[in-house]
């Protein structure tokens, strides 16, 4: 019989990157959402509130999983750098987890951000890799580092238990929120305006989606433990990157790059080190990010038409 695993998050941009990931490991995957689900696909799914501990609760003593992945958090653009649900967050996963750990679960895969570690180290410009100083500087940041610790306390006081943390780096794809990178720059170039960027010195590890759900689901489905970067181990100055979409739409020239101020305190280099993603858990699959955001170009002309193209 195949394993159960319950999945948050499951509508989210990033939950629902690894829910065919996981069938397709064998997985009997439960998808849990907090509002409307879909009613086919590769999971049996679950409405549940889990800032609410006596509905999760219910949840896990229903479906007995023994594979838990936590993607559900508060994500809004914009918000949640300091949002104060980020504290509900912590304390609503931390009470999942415990659920799952007292009714057998044996293993957790947490999903963390790169946003946890020091912005500043011996040496800034090469890879980070998941030893380097955890000094998260937002609230969102140390929330996530909080509940990474309180899962290895957890996985210490439960012998069969084993939790991985996976830190993920910069993402793109379809769904994720307008105000991003990726589909701000696109619909400027697919109405015939203007891109207004910022500088675009910054180094960056972006990866598309489809990778990092990938990756998710290798990581849950392997034995590693603690942290493990996800991501596509190739960075490159955001700069470089949106130049990309503007060859790719046909539209350099509309790029503007230094018509935004850069955001106070920018990190130069952010750049994943994925050598535990690749050898320990074994996940060996490269991000084609210029495949991905030709998808991507091709969907937003498709869906939204694209003003004098070229």
């Amino acid at each position: 019989m195949a394993e159960r695993v319950l999945l948050t998050g499951a509508t989210g941009f990033v939950g629902r990157a690894v829910v065919a990931p996981l069938a397709a490991l064998g997985f009997e995957v439960h998808a849990v959402a907090h509002r409307a689900s879909p009613a086919a696909g590769a999971a049996v799914w679950h409405r549940a509130d889990l800032l609410d501990e006596a509905t999760a609760r219910r949840l896990v003593a229903d479906v007995r999983p023994a594979l838990l992945v936590h993607a559900a958090w508060f994500v809004e653009h914009g918000r949640f750098w300091t949002a104060p649900e980020n504290e509900a967050w912590l304390e609503a996963s931390t009470a999942l987890a415990a659920a799952f750990a007292e009714g057998g679960g044996r293993r957790i895969l947490g999903i963390g951000s790169c946003a946890e570690y020091a912005d500043v180290a011996q040496d800034d410009h090469a890879p980070w890799p998941e030893t380097r100083p955890v000094a998260p500087a937002t609230p969102y940041g140390r929330a996530k580092a909080a509940l990474a610790a309180r899962l290895a306390a957890l996985q210490s006081r439960h012998g069969r238990l084993g939790c991985a943390w996976a830190r993920l780096f910069h993402l793109f794809g379809p769904g994720e929120a307008p105000g991003r990178l990726v589909p701000s720059v696109m619909r400027a170039l697919a109405q015939g305006g203007a891109a207004e960027c910022a500088s675009g010195r910054p180094v960056r590890d972006f990866a598309d989606i489809g990778h990092v759900g990938r990756a998710l689901a290798a990581v849950a489905g392997s034995a590693v433990t603690g942290p493990v970067n996800v991501a596509s181990g190739e960075a490159v100055a955001v700069r470089d990157f949106v130049q990309t979409i503007g060859r790719l739409a046909g539209r350099a020239r509309l790029l503007r790059f230094g018509a935004r101020a850069d955001p106070p305190g920018e990190v130069p280099v952010m750049a994943a080190c994925v050598a535990r993603l690749r050898t320990e858990v074994g996940f060996t699959g490269l991000a084609r990010n210029e495949v991905a955001l030709a998808t991507l170009w091709r969907s937003v002309v498709e869906e939204n038409g694209a003003v004098g193209e070229d």
